[in-house]
């Protein structure tokens, strides 16, 4: 199997290093992967000014783009061909409900499932409020969990133009509960804006608010998550809402 492995934390992040590790069990990965942090950078190719691709060590390449970059120049530049599955991860944070939509670690996983190809995203549920250090996450938990459903989807095949998206909680493997497919819920964070003056006192602004818990439903993706389980949540390109769409038909009429 050729897989074709990337994450928004950039190139050197642990979690990357870990998931390689662990899909090397599944075939052949190459990493292609951003020269720097791109979180929360959405999904977007970069049109406007020329990317550098760096030879970082075996089987590791970093782009000095977007996380959909470096899987597009990745299929184009470093594998040549079509991968078998392109894989995103292991983010350092949920992305659950709406953060999809911000999330570059599901952005990589969209650019492969918009080319037609089994692409799955794959994050740590971490609580930044309590400033664990790196080495206590449990990277590990997540990537053993990731292959086993890699394993599993790609043997039963799932929709073109459906990627999967696995959330797994920070906890050690013993405390899994299991897995649970889940739709995806909705997550509360504050619209505060920072504020601040430069040197030259001129105004800059810090955008990005605290998270303040999610909807309670319970066959969402945070809910399942926030008890205990890993929750995987298939995402389709086509996000029309087919119901208000026949709404409107009717209507126009």
């Amino acid at each position: 199997m050729k897989i074709l492995l990337s994450n928004d934390d950039g190139v050197h992040a642990p979690g990357l290093r870990i998931l390689y590790e662990e899909l090397k069990k599944l075939g052949q990965v190459k990493v292609v992967a951003p020269l720097e942090e791109m979180s929360t950078t959405g999904h977007s190719l970069t049109i406007s000014r020329p990317l550098r691709l760096l030879e970082i060590d075996k089987d590791f390449y970093g782009v000095s783009g977007s996380p959909a970059d470096c899987v597009y120049l990745g299929m184009k530049q470093v594998l040549k061909t079509t991968p078998d599955i392109v894989v995103s991860g292991i983010n350092r944070g949920a992305n659950l409900g709406q953060d999809v939509y911000y999330s570059g670690t599901v952005s990589a996983a969209r650019e492969g499932c918009m080319l037609g190809i089994p692409a799955f995203a794959v994050s740590l549920d971490v609580n930044f409020r309590s400033r664990k250090p790196e080495s206590k996450l449990h990277y590990e938990t997540a990537a053993k969990v990731a292959v086993k459903l890699i394993r599993e989807y790609y043997k039963k095949g799932f929709p073109k133009h459906t990627l999967l998206n696995i959330n797994v909680p920070d906890v050690p493997m013993a405390r899994i509960k299991g897995v649970k497919p889940a739709r995806q819920g909705f997550r509360h964070y504050s619209s505060a804006v920072l504020k601040r003056t430069d040197h030259r006192g001129k105004d800059y602004f810090w955008v990005g608010g605290q998270y303040h818990g999610f909807v309670e439903e319970m066959d969402t993706d945070c809910a399942m998550v926030d008890k205990g389980w890993v929750a995987i949540t298939p995402l389709k390109l086509d996000v029309t809402d087919m119901a208000f769409l026949e709404e409107m038909k009717r209507v126009s009429e």
